[in-house]
């Protein structure tokens, strides 16, 4: 079934096609989440919100690209949560130590680019993974992201050229460093 008539039929339908859109949408926004925040439990706390508002608000959608509506609800939800996390470590609140999950786990992607993703800007590492990961094209990218494919295109040129410098510097400086110090570089 093509993406269109999934969008038209999750318009007006009800519970069998929120089944079907998580169905089909899940694991990937799952996987996108995880890749911007890098904690998977708050990945799934977002996702299953994304799901929420998205039937919710299913009569506001036009029913013609249901994934980028999807990725672009959860790409806000995500830097949303970015900021509140940040706010509650300035405000000193003792946060509990997060369990930092391997966004990447099925491709093996080592820890020390795990290191150097988690030192990314949260929009730069999603733009990565959409575009690396999931390869969409830059045209399919602005749909999400409401940017030319050119400003993506830069924007994308700058964060991989980041991350390139960022796993030079953890080659030559992070030998047989602690996780806990990146995890928190994180937040």
């Amino acid at each position: 079934m093509s993406e269109t008539k999934l969008g038209v039929r999750f318009i007006a339908g009800g519970e069998d096609e929120l089944g079907e859109v998580i169905e089909v949408y899940g694991e990937k926004l799952l996987r996108y989440a995880t890749s911007i925040l890098c904690n998977y439990h708050d990945a799934e706390d977002i996702v299953s919100q994304v799901f929420f508002v998205a039937y919710e608000k299913r009569a506001n959608f036009d029913g013609e690209n249901l994934s980028a509506w999807l990725y672009k609800i959860t790409h806000t939800r995500c830097l949303n949560h970015l900021k509140k996390r940040k706010l509650i470590f300035f405000a000193d609140i003792k946060n509990p130590k997060e369990e930092s999950v391997n966004p990447f786990e099925q491709n093996e992607i080592g820890e020390d680019i795990l290191i150097a993703l988690s030192r990314l800007k949260a929009t730069d590492r999603a733009l990565l993974y959409k575009r690396i990961i999931d390869e969409f094209s830059y045209e399919e990218l602005s749909k999400i992201y409401h940017k030319s494919p050119t400003a993506l295109r830069k924007q994308y040129e700058r964060a991989k050229n980041k991350l390139v410098e960022l796993l030079s510097a953890e080659k030559y400086n992070m030998k047989g460093s602690d996780c806990d110090e990146y995890k928190c570089k994180q937040i």
